[in-house]
């Protein structure tokens, strides 16, 4: 994962819809929609995660994803392993209408270090 103790963690955290989201009404995909962005926002101040970058695959990626390819991806630079199960664990955590986040969202993280080409 990282050659040097104390440096951030890249982590790639991949997201899929559930079939549970496609099945629901729109009323409750809305509330899933509107219960999205608080929960990922301040990842910096919450969790002193650097989001590096961000990609949505909804325009190409129509469905349930339960694998790859994932509906969206964040990118970040995460202090330790401990984080990323917390920031993972806002799936887990978030309440939408009677039920949690994860009925409708799967999260998975990938954690590796910066590759050492391809630089900007």
């Amino acid at each position: 994962m990282t050659d040097t103790p104390g440096t951030p963690l890249r982590t790639l955290f991949c997201i899929g819809v559930t079939q549970d989201f496609f099945a629901a009404d729109d009323a409750t995909r809305a509330s899933v929609a509107a219960a999205l962005p608080p929960a990922f926002e301040r990842l910096a101040e919450r969790f002193g995660a650097q989001v590096l970058g961000t990609m949505d695959d909804d325009q190409l990626m129509v469905g349930a994803s339960t694998a790859w390819p994932w509906t969206s991806y964040l990118l970040a630079d995460v202090p330790d392993l401990d984080t990323v199960s917390r920031i993972c664990g806002i799936v887990r955590d978030t309440e939408v209408g009677d039920g949690r986040l994860w009925r409708y969202l799967r999260i998975e993280a990938r954690v590796g270090r910066p590759l050492f080409f391809g630089t900007a």
